[in-house]
């Protein structure tokens, strides 16, 4: 199941796979004692998966191929509503919730694209945090150094840890501050961010509808683009990698690089070094919009603020059954006022139209996902040094979701090395030029390694 999509995808027409086989490799591993899958997975479909691979398989052999998904397996996160499933978010909070109706729309669109659904993955209660730890299901362990026991990212863990370990071929999640980009960062894959509205969230269980964007992590760039292209709803090709000599490329001083552990201040060194070389201006940017953030968000800013509105109930009826981590930050929001809001509107249109202004001469930015690798699980049990982490891990991704731009994590470490992303982010609706762009640049650190 190591397999880039695209590779699959020639197996799968060749005859050399079939998705009925795909399907059994990615329940082995889901269902193997010694792997990470009862981690993994809240919700495994090993009947149902089957039954779709077999209907794949059945359709290919009568000419059909709905689209390059047909046959894949797929995971999807566990806040997407699957019609007669309960969509608990990674919570205990929500067992008795009613079943939904319907699935929800990315669901159905990788149903019609002729994916093969493995299971709904674990993730941080609610979404609530970039580190991926969850007390009620357990918390995958991250593929590098897995015997230290370090974190996957979040919220999407089980998203990223079910394709690291070959349970899927590439897994569907959810990013608000991060959440798709630091699992990818963190466990060597990539993972794409794309403008809020390129894909629709209907039956998606919110954490912030002014940030929250769905997005795909898989083993490469074209993967991601292909992914994006069905949950979208667009048409299945792939944009042209764009010629890297004279492309620019704005590194921000303000912020992005504070921090930075050695390894990851070498690996994106390196890579900015081999962009250099392959033709890519490279200009260092001071971005004081990025310094004011926190300022703006000082009450909790609009993940507190709509996450409240949607929780107030059930945190008056099952509070206790919450993350005390995640129930913590929800209830920032309760002392947000309607006037607090209304000047987070303002401010936020601003601060995009300023940063815009200073995008303008330059193709897209570039900084590291995370600025640290992964760390261990222990070193978070502290409830201060578990706060001053998520804070650390979601500051460069959170940046370009109040942007609302669109983002890719590309790896961009040496081969045995501590996993480390490189992000490329652009305004919003630039998603093509940033996935053309990552092709290209992908392409360059991959020659080098």
């Amino acid at each position: 199941m190591n397999h880039r999509l695209q590779d699959l995808g020639r197996l799968l027409r060749s005859g050399e796979a079939s998705a009925e086989a795909l399907v059994d490799e990615a329940l082995a591993a889901a269902a193997a004692p010694e792997g990470e899958g009862s981690r993994v997975f809240t919700s495994l479909y090993s009947e149902k998966a089957r039954a779709m691979a077999r209907a794949s398989d059945t359709l290919r052999k009568a000419g059909v191929v709905r689209s390059p998904l047909e046959g894949i397996p797929v995971s999807i996160k566990d806040l997407f509503d699957v019609a007669g499933e309960t969509t608990r978010a990674g919570s205990v909070a929500l067992e008795d919730a009613p079943a939904a109706a319907t699935d929800a729309m990315i669901v159905s669109r990788l149903i019609a694209a002729g994916a093969v659904l493995v299971g709904r993955t674990n993730m941080t209660e609610f979404a609530f945090s970039g580190l991926g730890l969850n007390p009620h299901y357990g918390t995958p362990l991250n593929p590098y150094d897995r015997a230290s026991r370090r974190i996957p990212g979040g919220s999407s863990s089980g998203a990223a840890i079910s394709v690291t370990d070959g349970m899927t071929a590439a897994a569907i999640g959810t990013d608000t501050g991060g959440s798709v980009r630091i699992p990818a960062a963190l466990c060597g894959l990539v993972g794409f961010k794309p403008t809020a509205a390129r894909v629709p969230q209907e039956g998606t269980l919110p954490l912030s509808r002014s940030l929250d964007s769905i997005g795909p992590i898989a083993r490469s760039v074209a993967c991601c683009a292909l992914l994006d292209s069905v949950l979208a709803g667009t048409d299945f090709d792939l944009p042209e990698a764009l010629p890297l000599a004279g492309l620019g490329l704005a590194v921000p001083t303000t912020l992005a690089l504070d921090g930075l552990d050695a390894s990851v201040a070498a690996a994106f060194r390196n890579a900015l070094d081999r962009l250099s070389q392959a033709g890519v201006r490279i200009s260092e940017l001071a971005v004081p919009e990025f310094a004011a953030l926190a300022a703006i968000n000082a009450k909790g800013g609009f993940a507190a603020a709509e996450a409240w509105h949607w929780h107030q109930a059930l945190v008056e009826r099952a509070g206790s059954r919450y993350d005390p981590r995640v129930l913590m930050r929800i209830r920032r929001g309760a002392d947000i006022t309607a006037a607090d809001y209304q000047d987070l509107l303002a401010a936020r249109a601003a601060w995009i139209a300023a940063v815009e202004k200073r995008l303008e001469p330059f193709d897209a930015l570039a900084m590291p996902t995370v600025p640290v690798v992964a760390p261990k699980i222990a070193d978070l049990e502290d409830d201060s040094a578990f706060g001053a982490t998520n804070l650390l891990i979601l500051r460069n991704p959170t940046l370009i979701n109040f942007l609302d731009g669109c983002a890719l994590s590309i790896p961009c470490h040496a081969a045995g090395e501590a996993p480390v992303g490189l992000m490329l982010a652009g305004k919003g609706g630039s998603d093509r030029r940033i996935l053309a762009l990552g092709l290209a640049i992908e392409a360059a650190l991959e020659a080098a390694a």
